[in-house]
């Protein structure tokens, strides 16, 4: 007997089924794994950006005043650095005012 050309089997209406499934899963995790990078980035840029924004800051009020600033608080009131304090930690140890200090950022 033959078979109808119309008529598919169960294999093909379960692939037919499978597959978009299948698609539409793999485009998802490709999402969140990028999303889950680029926020990896962005905290890792932001961090950056902080630390080389204190060092630009401590060689500028060195330039101004002739001595390194003796705090991270004089940085932040006079040069306009914003520290988010829930986010970071910054080691800042000064070892005289004509030696360029310690600055290490680290995020929480």
């Amino acid at each position: 007997m033959r078979k109808s050309i119309f008529r598919k089997s169960a294999w093909d209406i379960a692939y037919s089924a499978i597959m978009p499934l299948l698609f539409t899963a793999a485009v998802i995790v490709m999402i969140v794994f990028g999303l889950r990078q680029t926020a990896e980035s962005s905290r890792a840029e932001s961090l950056r950006i902080l630390e080389d924004s204190i060092r630009r800051a401590v060689v500028v009020a060195y330039a101004v005043d002739g001595r390194y600033p003796e705090s991270i608080q004089y940085i932040e009131e006079n040069f306009g650095i914003h520290i988010d304090w829930t986010r970071f930690v910054v080691h800042y140890q000064i070892f005289a005012s004509n030696v360029f200090p310690d600055i290490a950022v680290i995020e929480l």
